[in-house]
């Protein structure tokens, strides 16, 4: 994969998806900009990359966010359809 210098947009989904499952951009660019890719569900691209967390979510308290973005490698930037986000 190699060093992102593409920008990275999210599409509307990904934003809303940001809010109800609790990561913020930042996190879902760092970890585009700096994991490993694979293949993911029809012809897109995922990656992950756990966080500190230690808080609680949906009243349950978590050590590690892990965030998942499902994006598209387009010739000119990388669009992100959906994020995923695992708490353990």
């Amino acid at each position: 994969m190699g060093l992102v210098r593409k920008s990275i947009r999210l599409s509307e989904h990904a934003k809303r998806q940001l809010e109800y499952r609790g990561a913020t951009e930042e996190e879902v660019f760092d970890t585009i900009r700096s994991q490993t890719w694979g293949s993911a569900e029809v012809g897109r691209l995922d990656c992950r990359k756990d966080y500190i967390f230690n808080a609680e979510w949906n009243n349950k308290y978590y050590s590690t966010r892990q965030v998942r973005p499902i994006f598209v490698d387009e010739p000119e930037e990388i669009v992100v359809v959906t994020v995923y986000v695992y708490y353990f």
